[in-house]
């Protein structure tokens, strides 16, 4: 009898159609996939504060350290922009295998202890070196933040949440200013 079962059952596999199965993948709790959204945004803010404040900060930098125009354009383009996209690539495909969470903290931590020697570089040669820090470092943050929210939402929001994490760029962009307007101030009363 189970022989005869097993060929009833071969059968009918063979002579039915297929069924489609549609699964649909398990996103998290809107609430916590918006408050990723926020904590990455709020790293995003930073890495373009410390992005534009230099460019406020040109002139008691080239006097404090005596950098050249060439060299202050060196800092601010060259040393950050090579390193930022070549290291983008190398790791957004480590961010395709790693784990994207611990990538941008180790990222986040190493641009953040640059941007901190930053301050207490001494010559072009040291800023230059931890300028290209700077830029590994946060080379890391959009290659795993675009991953995690292709993970945190479906097709159908995930524009939206981009578009979020994407404000990070001007609102970092305006606190620069804001900022480096602070500081500009502070150091010229400080040489009168």
């Amino acid at each position: 009898m189970p022989s005869e079962e097993r060929l009833l059952s071969a059968q009918l596999s063979q002579t039915s159609p297929p069924i489609a199965v549609t699964v649909e993948e398990p996103y998290p709790k809107p609430g916590y996939a918006w408050y990723v959204v926020g904590v990455l945004m709020v790293a995003y803010i930073f890495s373009f504060i410390d992005r534009q404040i230099l460019s406020l900060l040109v002139q008691p930098i080239r006097r404090d350290l005596g950098i050249s125009d060439t060299g202050m354009s060196l800092l601010m383009g060259f040393s950050f922009a090579v390193f930022y996209s070549f290291f983008g690539i190398l790791l957004g495909r480590l961010a395709d295998s790693w784990s994207r969470r611990t990538l941008i903290v180790i990222g986040f931590s190493l641009w953040s202890l640059m941007t901190a020697g930053c301050g207490l570089a001494r010559n072009f040669v040291q800023m230059l070196l931890l300028r290209m820090g700077v830029g590994v470092g946060e080379a890391s943050l959009s290659p795993a933040a675009y991953s995690l929210i292709a993970d945190y939402f479906p097709p159908g929001r995930r524009a939206t949440a981009i578009s979020v994490y994407s404000m990070g760029i001007y609102i970092g962009s305006g606190l620069a200013f804001l900022l480096g307007g602070a500081v500009l101030g502070f150091t010229s009363s400080q040489e009168l």
